[in-house]
């Protein structure tokens, strides 16, 4: 039995060894493709803090920067971790298409809503880390649509959590003005984040953070308002575990809560490595490739969502007569016709915040 172990872990090792020497084997077969430069080669735009090598050369041809995807550079985990995030929720969104009806089921549609903005910010995030090298306007660009991702994800998550996890006390509290509210707050963050990356050297590095911040986290706060409200419904509940209407509610042994507390969880440890370049400022010049800050962000957020759509197909699964009753048949419809505005919304905020950014970047050029 201990000779099968030894064999079995020392092919694992040999498999990841020859995974490892993957890029050291692309670059030996494609030796035309530029190495990688050093904080100082690079304009400031692009330099990123306590990161001192392994940035890409701008203005090579398209085909470097895709083939990049197989290249050491500071930015491969970064697209790494959510194209395999990605490839996980593909995965995951074609299992759960053997078993539910996304097409003639309404009320399966706010899970779909969220299957497909987590494929979409995880996609748009990966073209942006991967081709956002390519010249300044593109890094531009690359980055205005990872924010429209980020948006559609948020309002996907305000769908899910508003449709299955919302509590009938607070639904009656919010229900005129929830999902209207999480529409504004999407497209306001989309705004953000786009106007703060245009103006990033003529406002102090703070505003532009508050700017970026400040409306991503109020749309966090208010699209999982009712898993907030439904985790400390379920804690105290349990912490009276006499209380015989909740026990027969179902509230307490709930299968999905586990899940939407680890979705909370992972989230907030994604949002500290967001805002803290941790651990990078520790050790400057040495994650220039492999432990940074924004790489834990990701693999966090990648969990995180993993835990939301396990969360909401447990509660499509077994609160099926409680949302039927709160939202009936034709709010799921509504909702995937707002979904398509709010993408609509975001992309003409991106591309008119691209329009100014190419006007900056004309009118310096031109004052060269």
């Amino acid at each position: 039995m201990t000779t099968i172990v030894m064999e079995r872990i020392g092919r694992l090792f040999i498999n990841l060894q020859q995974v490892r020497a993957v890029p050291q084997m692309l670059t030996e077969a494609a030796p035309s493709m530029p190495g990688t430069l050093r904080d100082t080669e690079v304009p400031g735009f692009f330099r990123e803090r306590y990161i001192h090598a392994g940035y890409r050369p701008l203005h090579q041809g398209w085909r470097y920067y895709f083939l990049s995807l197989f290249q050491r550079h500071n930015e491969t985990i970064n697209v790494w971790t959510h194209l395999l995030g990605s490839l996980l929720v593909l995965v995951k969104f074609l299992q759960l298409a053997e078993t539910v009806d996304f097409i003639d089921d309404t009320h399966a549609w706010p899970l779909l809503i969220l299957l497909l903005s987590s494929l979409a910010y995880m996609a748009c995030s990966t073209v942006a880390h991967l081709l956002a090298a390519k010249s300044e306007f593109y890094h531009y660009c690359f980055f205005f649509l990872d924010y429209v991702g980020v948006a559609q994800y948020q309002y996907g998550s305000a769908v899910a959590h508003f449709y299955y996890a919302v509590e009938p006390n607070y639904h009656q509290w919010v229900s005129p003005v929830f999902m209207p509210t999480a529409t504004f707050l999407c497209c306001l963050s989309c705004l953000g984040c786009c106007y703060g990356k245009y103006r990033n050297y003529s406002l102090r590095v703070w505003v532009r953070k508050v700017g970026q911040v400040i409306p991503s986290a109020m749309a966090y706060a208010w699209d999982t308002s009712p898993v907030f409200h439904r985790l400390l419904r379920s804690l105290w509940t349990t912490s009276h575990s006499d209380d015989i209407p909740a026990l027969a509610s179902g509230v307490v042994g709930d299968p999905a809560i586990s899940f939407h507390g680890s979705q909370v969880a992972f989230f907030l440890s994604s949002a500290f490595f967001f805002t803290n370049p941790l651990p990078e400022r520790l050790f400057p010049g040495h994650c220039d490739f492999l432990g940074q800050g924004h790489q834990l962000f990701h693999v966090f957020l990648v969990i995180c969502t993993l835990c939301q759509i396990q969360a909401s197909h447990l509660d499509y699964l077994g609160r099926r007569p409680l949302y039927t009753q709160l939202h009936g048949e034709g709010a799921a419809t509504v909702y995937l016709v707002q979904y398509g505005a709010t993408l609509v919304a975001c992309v003409c905020i991106a591309v008119f915040v691209a329009k100014k950014v190419k006007q900056l970047l004309n009118c310096r050029d031109k004052s060269k």
